[in-house]
């Protein structure tokens, strides 16, 4: 076990959980990693091995079929598994994102259709809020639900749906003016939509497509899309909660939980990086001596494990904030900046510290440098996580004069 980021306080069953998600990853994830994201190939067998493990449904709640575990299990869980590839993280965050959403803000019918399913990982998770012309600015949305009888008609086009071919229930953020008169603020007149689809690309249901996998620079293996619904036909009883509306509120939540899962996934990434650093450290030979004697190498490790233990620390202190039933947008915004810029620098760190070798896609650094830049975009960006800190802090130490 590493010395670095550990938990205090942790039960026996989470520390069994962990021992448990540690073992997998190095035996299943590490040795196959850097192999299949070269091809970008779907972890297929990496994902049934997950399922076999109750991944799936880890924070799902016992009635449905889950194991019914608290965010800072499932957080630590992210983090080992990133630790052995970042994309197999993702495929599990965004499913989990969902069954939070459906968990905190579905009807019961919702819960009983959806629940036990993706528990199982047979019901697979994905969820939409970004679109061709926008990103963190989500009152620009321009999809839209309109209401006609006992269905909804969907138009519109999304963008960096993570899970979009692999899924089969996306939860989509568009725009609703039912109920809602005109000069309503946008984030009022929102609703977030339950599609069911078949797995994979094409018109996977009449009225809407998944076009083939974004082909990107890193985070491979992951199939990341489009989504485009032409006169894409739901039931009423598929809008999340049964109410008009609330769609932003459901999203972020689910989207503040998600910057804990993202602060895990840079701690783990971070971690390994810091394990690849320090390993090829004490085998390269410079001057007569392992380079790992020379000062400016120390230094450079010192810096690293520093990262490492304060990421870790404020991942921690986020999810245990969410845990106890608290507002933690503060927390999980600062945990997600401090980890996903700290994961960054130690990469480098890292890829440095390999030389010319570091370059070469023999070396596993190597997907990790190309890996850590999506940290510093997904579930806001390092300038929208500085915005929430800063309205919070305003909040928290207004003037009194």
């Amino acid at each position: 076990m590493s010395r670095l980021a550990q938990t205090p306080g942790l039960t026996d069953v989470q520390q069994e959980i962990l021992a448990t998600v540690r073992d997998f990853v190095d035996k299943e994830i590490l040795p196959v990693a850097t192999e299949l994201e070269h091809r970008d190939e779907y972890p297929a067998q990496i994902v049934e091995g997950l399922k076999e493990l109750g991944l799936f449904g880890l924070m799902i709640p016992e009635e449905y079929g889950g194991l019914g575990e608290s965010l800072l299990t499932y957080a630590l869980c992210v983090e080992e598994i990133a630790r052995g590839w970042m994309s197999v993280s993702g495929i599990i965050n965004t499913h989990f994102i969902v069954a939070y959403m459906l968990k905190q803000h579905g009807t019961q019918e919702q819960k009983e259709a959806f629940l036990p399913r993706m528990a199982l990982g047979e019901v697979r998770g994905a969820f939409s809020m970004s679109e061709p012309a926008l990103g963190s600015d989500v009152s620009a949305i321009t999809s839209k639900g309109v209401r006609d009888g006992e269905e909804y008609v969907l138009n519109g086009q999304k963008m960096w749906l993570t899970n979009g071919g692999t899924s089969s229930l996306v939860a989509v953020l568009c725009r609703s003016d039912e109920g809602h008169p005109e000069g309503t603020a946008a984030h009022k007149s929102m609703t977030t939509y339950l599609v069911e689809k078949e797995p994979g690309f094409g018109e996977v249901r009449p009225g809407l497509t998944i076009p083939g996998k974004i082909d990107k620079m890193g985070y491979k293996g992951v199939d990341t899309t489009e989504l485009i619904m032409d006169g894409l036909r739901i039931p009423a009883n598929r809008v999340l909660g049964g109410v008009t509306g609330r769609g932003f509120y459901q999203m972020m939540d689910g989207v503040e939980v998600g910057r804990v899962n993202v602060a895990a996934r840079g701690c783990g990434v971070a971690q390994r990086a810091f394990e690849l650093g320090i390993g090829y450290a004490q085998q390269r030979h410079t001057f007569g001596k392992q380079i790992a004697q020379h000062q400016a190498i120390q230094f450079k490790l010192s810096e690293m494990a520093t990262k490492v233990e304060a990421a870790h620390a404020m991942m921690v202190n986020a999810a245990r904030k969410k845990d106890s039933g608290e507002r933690n947008d503060l927390e999980a915004g600062m945990a997600k900046y401090l980890a996903s810029e700290y994961c960054k620098e130690v990469v480098e760190d890292a890829f440095r510290i390999h030389g010319g070798y570091g370059f070469s896609k023999e070396y596993e650094i190597e997907r990790l440098y190309r890996e850590a830049p999506m940290l510093l975009i997904g579930e806001g960006t390092a300038e929208i996580q500085k915005m929430i800190i800063g309205r919070r802090l305003l909040e928290e130490y207004r003037f009194q004069g």
